[in-house]
């Protein structure tokens, strides 16, 4: 389907190089501030909690570890639409 959708934009829009450079580059750029503040925010608030709360460090640092985990996947998102972009519109 995302195939067709994208077979369709290339035949009927005529892009122009840099407008999808700077698509891509805008794909990464967000994704990945978000994900970094994302992930900057998780340790964070984990850590104050580890403080907080020795005895439930475990807890703690199983549920950052999945956190970051979810949160990285917004920078892969980002980095695969940056390609799709790219691959089949530049």
């Amino acid at each position: 389907m995302l195939l067709q959708i994208l077979h369709f934009l290339t035949t009927t829009i005529d892009m122009n190089r840099g407008l999808v450079a700077v698509g891509a580059g805008l794909a990464i750029g967000i994704a990945g501030a978000g994900s970094g503040i994302g992930e900057g925010q998780i340790c964070a608030k984990a850590i104050e909690g580890m403080a907080r709360n020795p005895e439930a460090a475990g807890q703690l640092r199983s549920a950052m570890i999945l956190g970051c985990a979810l949160d990285e996947t917004t920078g892969i998102y980002g980095l695969l639409v940056a390609i799709l972009l790219i691959f089949f519109l530049g």
